[in-house]
């Protein structure tokens, strides 16, 4: 397997953390984003005298400077664990957020940001879970994980058990699903991150959207439930059948949106270059 390279990312916000990072920040420290002037005795840091300023100033002030500097942020990744993921027609959905994780460890490493991950399914998969940190092992750890975990459940459920350990903190979320769950269980997650820049990652297979080609009886296996069912192929059945991503692409655009927030389609293999463009037009 060749693992996908990594990517560039940064958040259209400012975050409010203390640690040095590559994000831009609310905090006052030793960055080189100017705000304004204070003096000598207001701010007691010599380091920073403007001496042009202060000989400039009609009431003959010591004038330092004053800058914000940039900061850190967590990241995490949070995973739909559900039956529905190890759908595919070459590899399954599972299987390339595997290739996604690494390419996110070598991101978030250097960026200087702390990766951890979150994952769900009828209930938060506490077994998967991994706080953020900054080593640079993060990344192959999770990929590991995902790999030799489970995703037998019919349900996504867990999604909000998983976001309440989150809720009201200030993040980098990458929400990887297929999305085939009812939008209003989605739209209470998202509530749930409204302190969070969120990403969310739909994850379809490339055949999905398309119906096999022929005509007849073809039987299907629900992913989710394991239920089969008959149905007969034909020219009208395969219009419905595209119509209705194209419908569910539409629902998910609106509802993502409506929260600030816009999909990253991947369908097919990770595409690094296509997640480095989809920040950069955020930014």
């Amino acid at each position: 397997m060749t693992v996908p390279r990594d990517f560039h990312y940064r958040i259209p916000m400012r975050v409010s953390g203390q640690r040095p990072g590559a994000h831009r920040s609310t905090s006052i420290g030793s960055g080189q984003e100017f705000i304004a002037h204070q003096t000598l005795f207001d701010r007691p840091d010599p380091r920073r005298l403007d001496l042009r300023a202060s000989l400039r100033d009609p009431e003959q002030r010591w004038l330092v400077r004053v800058n914000r500097q940039r900061a850190g942020i967590p990241v995490y990744l949070m995973v739909d664990m559900s039956a529905s993921m190890t759908f595919g027609s070459s590899e399954s959905k599972l299987s390339r957020l595997v290739d996604f994780a690494h390419a996110l460890g070598d991101s978030v490493f250097r960026s200087g940001d702390a990766l951890g991950m979150l994952a769900y399914d009828r209930h938060e998969r506490t077994d998967l879970m991994r706080p953020p940190t900054h080593s640079r092992g993060a990344g192959p750890m999770m990929a590991e994980a995902l790999a030799g975990a489970r995703a037998d459940q019919p349900s996504t459920a867990g999604i909000l058990e998983a976001c309440a350990r989150i809720a009201g903190r200030q993040a980098l979320v990458f929400l990887a699903s297929d999305f085939h769950a009812p939008l209003t269980q989605t739209s209470a997650a998202l509530d749930l991150l409204s302190h969070a820049y969120v990403v969310p990652m739909v994850v379809w297979d490339e055949f999905e959207a398309r119906a096999p080609d022929g005509d007849g009886l073809m039987e299907l296996r629900d992913a989710e439930t394991g239920q089969r069912q008959g149905l007969w192929l034909r020219p009208q059945v395969r219009s419905r059948w595209a119509e209705s991503f194209t419908r569910r692409r539409a629902e998910l655009e609106q509802l993502f949106s409506a929260r600030g927030a816009r999909p990253f389609f991947m369908t097919g293999r990770f595409d690094p270059d296509a997640l480095s463009r989809y920040f950069f037009e955020a930014v």
